[in-house]
């Protein structure tokens, strides 16, 4: 399913907005997400931090959560935006990319920043030969 160019400017919006919100008192690095879902709506998330920084959780985490637990019951993912306030965009950590690939694992990947630069990619340009669902066997 296309990304529409109207689609892409309200998950960077959301993506953006979502960075506001962030817990990030350690790193200083708030970070936005916002996943297009293949029924059309979006969910946002920020990253949350922790004395313990194993237990952080990443924003496009957070945004892929947030649409299960809004009951995505069969979620596929067809977009994720992020937003980092950085001079370069950011890509999803591999712990990300890896939960981005259960729900999408052609899912295209948009990161913005404060900068002009953009990386636009698809999940399986940024995590070749996947681990996933459809390794499993059945």
């Amino acid at each position: 399913m296309p990304v529409f160019p109207a689609q892409l400017d309200q998950l960077k919006a959301a993506a953006r907005q979502a960075s506001q919100q962030a817990y990030a008192p350690y790193s200083k690095f708030k970070v936005g997400a916002a996943i297009l879902t293949r029924t059309g709506k979006i969910y946002a998330g920020c990253n949350v931090e922790n004395a313990s920084y194993g237990l952080c959780n990443c924003a496009e985490r957070t945004a892929i959560f947030n649409a299960v637990a809004a009951g995505e019951k069969k979620l596929k993912i067809e977009c994720v935006a992020i937003y980092t306030p950085t001079t370069e965009p950011t890509a999803p950590c591999g712990a990300c990319r890896q939960v981005i690939n259960e729900f999408g694992p052609k899912a295209r990947i948009v990161s913005t920043c404060r900068g002009r630069s953009v990386l636009d990619a698809t999940l399986d340009q940024l995590l070749p030969n996947a681990f996933g669902p459809g390794n499993l066997s059945k």
